[in-house]
């Protein structure tokens, strides 16, 4: 760390603040230190040069920034532990160990080191992971190195969902499990670490954590230092990692904090202008690779149970599977409370899941989309007045909602139910049994 102060801190507003240089010029992305004899030192991020003479900076500390504090360089940027040192440990935004184990050893790297999407070689294997949750294995199947999201409302299930595909399919010896915390509760996070003690992963897993009482800048930047760690097993140890991010919605949300703490006007539905490439920077490194893949799980909340919100319609975009949770499902006692017919994705094709899988797929979803059209007819008049088919179709439908409502693993100390895992197989066979009856 430099010895004499660059500049003092003029301006401080919100999560931003002002830094007037009489020294050296700092690099964009460099951490200063704020020395001062009445506190102690607090971190602040370069983020734009207003003028020759003035930078823009966010604080990463939890407190708020002092006028005219000094700042002092460190020819550093955020860097984060990386090797077989981090497994089995939780860590925060900043890459420092939160669990009260000690200091991480091993090698450290840049949150900005890594090499762009566009000049990189995507792997292209299309091997599905079973899941053993019937409705995504289903609807939504899991393809190595691909995207899927879980959305819904406050409530509806996404974390537990996450959680159990954590359980069931983390396992696997070859594979190392991420986890993304972004603006979840300190509850969660301790929930994570214990299902993952329980189900001896914890030891091949790594979690990064930015609660929602922390600041914007350290839940906006969580998610590239996980993507980081995740990089790093991808293309040094050249291993298959999960990354499971919750929630990535918060990923946008703290970015348009800061985005307004700078004072830029807003777009579309009151989010920041650079939402998509906001959203860009952290997607684009959750891909595959000739030397890995990086298959990932992301939980969306729905502000207000709006699936046409501007910032869950881009999140949906730029993923390859979408299951949507519904609170009306969820209120029918029906779990995971996924909505059959609006949970889509684009790896649902006869050259991924195979001829039979996708014909299967194709009968039950004009099965419930007959279902949706006879629904308001009959809570009027009843059945009674449906010709033979129609009720067939109609008790039909029902029977394959009730036929993906399944206990999980990580639930069982709250409901007393068993957890059920069913393969593909039995799957299919379940749902072409109802079909065919």
């Amino acid at each position: 760390m430099s010895t004499t102060a660059i500049g003092r801190v003029v301006t401080a507003k919100g999560q931003t603040c002002i830094v007037e240089l009489v020294g050296q010029r700092p690099d964009i992305n460099e951490i200063l230190i704020l020395r001062s004899d009445d506190f102690e030192p607090r971190y602040i991020e370069v983020i734009e040069y207003e003028s020759e003479s003035t930078i823009r900076c966010l604080n990463l500390s939890d407190v708020d920034i002092v006028h005219f504090s000094e700042a002092y360089r460190t020819h550093q940027t955020i860097s984060v532990p990386t090797g077989k040192h981090v497994l089995g440990r939780v860590i925060d935004a900043l890459g420092r160990p939160i669990d009260g184990l000690g200091p991480i050893e091993g090698p450290v790297k840049s949150i900005y080191d890594y090499t762009p999407a566009s000049s990189r070689t995507r792997s292209r294997d299309t091997e599905m992971l079973e899941t053993g949750i019937k409705v995504i294995d289903f609807f939504a199947p899991f393809v190595k190195g691909k995207k899927i999201g879980i959305i819904g409302g406050a409530g509806v299930g996404k974390t537990v969902l996450t959680m159990e595909l954590i359980h069931n399919i983390a396992k696997d010896e070859s594979r190392l499990a991420m986890f993304a915390g972004i603006g979840e509760r300190v509850r969660e996070g301790h929930e994570l670490r214990e299902t993952l003690d329980k189900s001896g992963i914890l030891d091949k897993s790594v979690i990064f954590m930015a609660q929602m009482h922390e600041s914007a800048a350290l839940r906006s930047t969580v998610g590239r230092s996980a993507a980081t760690v995740a990089e790093y097993f991808r293309d040094v140890e050249r291993r298959d990692v999960l990354v499971f991010v919750d929630n990535i919605y918060r990923h946008i949300q703290a970015a348009n904090e800061l985005a307004t703490s700078v004072g830029t006007l807003a777009s579309e539905g009151g989010y920041q202008a650079t939402m998509y490439s906001d959203l860009r920077r952290l997607q684009d490194r959750l891909v595959s690779s000739d030397n890995g893949t990086i298959t990932s799980v992301q939980a969306i909340y729905v502000p207000a149970d709006d699936l046409t919100d501007p910032a869950v319609q881009e999140i949906s975009q730029q993923l390859d599977s979408t299951i949507v949770l519904s609170r009306s499902v969820a209120e029918s006692g029906i779990r995971p409370a996924v909505d059959l017919l609006r949970t889509t994705s684009s790896l649902l094709s006869p050259e991924v899941v195979g001829e039979r899988h996708y014909q299967l797929a194709s009968e039950v979803k004009a099965v419930l989309q007959q279902y949706e059209s006879l629904k308001n007819v009959v809570s009027i008049i009843g059945t009674s007045e449906l010709s033979q088919s129609e009720k067939k179709q109609y008790d039909m439908a029902i029977e394959i909602a009730t036929f993906f409502s399944q206990s999980f693993f990580v639930t069982e100390d709250l409901n007393g139910a068993s957890g059920e895992y069913s393969t593909l197989k039995q799957t299919l066979d379940g749902v072409e049994k109802i079909l065919r009856s």
